[in-house]
């Protein structure tokens, strides 16, 4: 198994550097790999304590940013160290107030694995979630650096779990402890004889208390919205979008306004979107330069403010669901209390599944149900409050994970 893992990773390098001229997400990935010695070298001081986080991609950050945070807190005289693997994830947090050098994870080549950890000779490294390489972990292992996962979720189907699975089962033992989202992801563990494991949460629930804390205060959407009902529709994709544009514009609700967030913000798409909507619209780039008030439609084509704007939606809709991208956050809206609506392929997220058998969230599956929850959650006031109040009560029974981390790190 270990002779085709390796043998796979290395034909993975050579098909990306291949595809890397004419696709530029993979560009940015193969460029910014090829420079992480270089700025591992340049940046760290080799003999100061490290501290190691890694993230597939933005997700993942946000989930393990609360641990992040609070070790940072807690090492002072450390250098952390954080990697992602996505160039989504890259791109946004390079700047990151938790980590003194951000770069890209180096493919997971045994070669490359020591090179990385002959430079960053981590005392503690901690993985989010599933990003999960088997080469960086068991040098790890070799080496007896600690290591957890937090926030892990694993399926049945997963290759851990099967015959032909022995090395990325054998990438889990190098886990110190393991931290699940769930007691079935606990379970599975327990079927392959790891014992390690702690059912903790989800450190998502954590991160979004804390947008409590801060100040959500937007000028500007205040303006727009006034005393009127809004509606965010937040990291929509193409399929999400088609949904919201046929309502706005059927529908003949005077007192309502529209926050559409596009995952996708190229300006050819924007553009496509103000096309056709049939009402008055306003990019977030065009605020300073055009009426605000005039607008029922508000496009937010830029990143990094829709967390704040959760705050000042009366509904929201969260996409990736209506297609096969994967939903996007639900918890950003449902800590300020907000009833939610999303799309039908929602099977991978647990947390979704238990907001909607609460009663604070709706899955559609097309123009009709969408249509139809909306307009009750529009004209029924009663039905919105105590659905939006079922989803914040939700977040705070769920925090906690946070902690139950820290005191394992004896922290």
């Amino acid at each position: 198994m270990n002779f085709f893992y390796n043998t796979s990773i290395k034909c993975l390098d050579f098909a990306l550097k291949c595809l890397a001229p004419f696709n530029e997400k993979i560009k940015l990935g193969v460029d910014g790999r090829s420079k992480t010695f270089q700025i591992l070298k340049s940046k760290l001081n080799p003999s100061n304590k490290k501290l190691w986080f890694h993230c597939a991609s933005l997700g993942e950050y946000e989930q393990g940013f609360p641990v992040f945070k609070k070790l940072r807190e807690h090492y002072k005289n450390h250098e952390i160290i954080l990697s992602f693997f996505s160039p989504s994830g890259y791109q946004i947090r390079k700047i990151s107030p938790i980590a003194n050098v951000v770069v890209y994870l180096p493919l997971d080549t045994i070669s490359k694995a020591k090179k990385f950890l002959d430079i960053v000779k981590p005392e503690l490294t901690v993985f989010v979630k599933y990003d999960i390489w088997p080469n960086f972990l068991l040098e790890l292992k070799k080496r007896q650096k600690r290591a957890i996962l937090i926030s892990a979720e694993f399926r049945k189907n997963q290759p851990y779990f099967k015959f032909y699975g022995s090395h990325l089962k054998n990438a889990l033992f190098a886990f110190d402890h393991i931290f699940t989202q769930t007691e079935h992801s606990k379970a599975l563990l327990e079927t392959i004889g790891f014992k390690n494991v702690s059912v903790s949460g989800d450190t998502r629930f954590d991160r979004v208390t804390g947008q409590l804390g801060t100040d959500n205060t937007l000028d500007f959407i205040a303006n727009f919205k006034q005393d009127k009902l809004c509606i965010v529709a937040g990291s929509s994709w193409q399929e999400d979008e088609k949904l919201l544009i046929d309502f706005i514009n059927t529908s003949n609700y005077n007192d309502v306004k529209y926050i559409i967030a596009p995952h996708n913000i190229k300006p050819a798409q924007i553009k496509n979107l103000q096309k056709k909507l049939n009402t008055k619209t306003i990019l977030y780039s065009e605020k300073d330069s055009k009426e605000i008030l005039e607008a029922n439609v508000f496009i937010i084509d830029t990143i990094g403010l829709l967390s704040k704007i959760y705050s000042y939606a009366d509904i929201a809709y969260v996409g990736g669901a209506m297609g096969n991208t994967g939903l996007h956050n639900t918890l950003e809206p449902a800590v300020f209390g907000v009833s939610i609506i999303i799309g039908k392929n929602y099977s991978k997220f647990p947390e979704a599944e238990a907001m909607i058998n609460n009663g604070g969230m709706w899955s559609i599956s097309n123009q009709v149900e969408f249509d139809t929850i909306m307009n009750k959650l529009i004209t029924n006031s009663d039905l919105r409050l105590k659905s939006g109040s079922k989803n914040s009560e939700f977040i705070r029974k769920n925090r906690g994970a946070v902690i139950q981390i820290l005191d394992y790190l004896r922290i």
